[in-house]
Parts: structure tokens; sequence; C-alpha cells
């Protein structure tokens, strides 16, 4: 029997879909992917190897994916990124996710005291008032759909208007990862 907590991470439960490799993923999918493994530094990073079954929509969402990660595509620093990321994760309880951004969050110098404090939360006192407006809003966004005025506001007075569509559509984006990830059963890489 599927634990809940099995269901939302993949853990202990076989793939929906099994990672793709050449003939599933067409030589432009697979080369994406292998790089993308090289990049991640593991032998198949299974959640490209499975989305990578879409064709030109893998692509696409691959491009969409980057650009809200990458300078100069966003106006948000990769330590803020990383911060929601590792935030939506947490909440999600998304293991692939939060292994993944663990590892590019220490790049983007999140370290483990920093990660602790991601994931006690907003309330955490150690939080500038720019990171704490961030994570109470993330929290917000996924968890109930939306953003109440208050915590909108306090958001607003640190990013200006084009952060603030950034902001939204960085979190759903890795909510709805989330969702994806936890559906296919996508197993951790490592």
């Amino acid at each position: 029997m599927t634990t809940h907590d099995e269901k939302k991470t993949g853990d202990g439960t076989a793939p929906r879909i099994a990672p793709g490799r050449f003939r599933e993923l067409g030589p432009l999918n697979w080369v994406s992917w292998r790089v993308l493994s090289l990049g991640s530094r593991t032998r198949d990073a299974k959640l490209f190897s499975t989305l990578g079954r879409t064709g030109g929509l893998f692509r696409g969402w691959l491009h969409y994916s980057g650009v809200l990660m990458l300078l100069p595509g966003t106006k948000l620093n990769r330590f803020e990124i990383e911060l929601v990321v590792l935030r939506v994760a947490h909440l999600r309880e998304c293991r692939y996710e939060m292994e993944h951004h663990i590892r590019l969050g220490r790049r983007a110098g999140v370290t483990p005291r920093i990660l602790d404090r991601v994931l006690e939360g907003p309330g955490h006192p150690g939080w500038s008032p720019r990171y704490r407006a961030m994570l109470a809003a993330t929290d917000q966004l996924v968890l109930t759909d939306d953003i109440d005025e208050p915590t909108w506001s306090a958001l607003a007075e640190h990013l200006d208007d084009r952060r603030l569509v950034e902001f939204c559509l960085l979190v759903t984006q890795y909510d709805g990862l989330a969702t994806t990830i936890g559906t296919l059963r996508i197993q951790p890489d490592f």
C-alpha cells in the first residue's frame, strides 16, 4: 500500500512513466537530457528523461523554466529564486525538487543554516523584511492559490511590478512541477 508521503514524493513506488531513452526522447531531447544530467552531476536526471517524452513540449517547457531560473531572463536574483523554490518544495513535500534545489541553492549561497530557516518559514527571526515577505507570499500562494492584500502589500514594498509577476510565475511553476513529479512518481536521482 502506498502511503501519503510516498504518493507525494514518488518514493517507494514505481514511476508511472518510465524515464525515456533515445527511442522515446528523440535526438534533440536525448541530447538535452544528457547535457542536463551532466550539469546535475547525475547519470540520469529522471525529471528530464521523463518530461522529454513530450517532444517539442519539453523543449518549450525547458526554455520557460530556464528563463525563470537564469539571468538575464529574470530580474529576481539567483539566491532569491532558490529560497522560493526550496520553500515550494518543502511545502509540497517534493523530495525530487528539494534535493535538486539544495544542490543548486548551495551554488547560489544557500548554506545549511539558511536552508534550516527556509524549512522553518517566514516566521524565523533571521529573515530580512524582503525575504520574509517573499516566503510569506510563497506560503500563501502554494497553500491557498492566492495572496491576500496585506501579504501582497508587504511583497510589493520590495518587488517592482515586473518582479511581482515573475515571483508569481516562479512559485506556480515549481508548485505545478511538484504536482507533476508526484503524479508521475518520478524517482529521485540520488
